[in-house]
């Protein structure tokens, strides 16, 4: 699929077809392995650790995707597109898999394990423009789990 993205200088964008990103075939030698993960522009590279019993996101973005590669643990990942009464689905990420997340798209990340993911994305990550991008939903309930809003500060 492509998408002509103008806030990025017309760069044409090509988002992977499925929301579970088939990964190329490592390259190996005697050295060890190279695994491709992504090859296109974008403006933040983040790691991210997340405690069992914990959840993340619950919101879509406007403009932002992000790719998620998990390093250790796994990731209960929840999606549908936004504003759709259809029910989310649900796949689990493991570690090695990655994970692709369009614009415009609920989603919703639960942490069963102990989980450490690189996250990749088109926008910068400050918090000012995050936030600006970002809007909440409550497509899975956070009672009993671990999580964060805006302006409950930092613990």
């Amino acid at each position: 699929m492509k998408k002509k993205d103008a806030s990025q200088k017309g760069i044409e964008e090509v988002y992977p077809p499925n929301v579970v990103v088939k990964l190329e075939e490592p390259y190996e030698d005697v050295r060890g392995s190279i695994q491709p993960l992504v090859d296109t522009l974008m403006n933040s590279a983040i790691i991210i650790e997340s405690k069992a019993g914990s959840i993340r996101a619950n919101h879509y973005h406007k403009t932002d995707w992000h790719y998620c590669y998990v390093l250790s643990g796994e990731i209960e990942y929840i999606h549908r597109p936004t504003n759709s009464n259809n029910d989310p689905e649900t796949i689990s990420v493991r570690k090695g898999e990655m994970v692709f997340t369009p614009p415009m798209v609920d989603h919703a990340m639960k942490f069963l394990v102990d989980t450490v993911f690189l996250t990749l994305s088109r926008n910068p990550r400050d918090q000012v423009s995050y936030e600006n991008d970002v809007v909440r939903v409550n497509m899975i309930p956070h009672e009993g789990l671990k999580y964060w809003t805006p302006g409950a500060g930092k613990k």
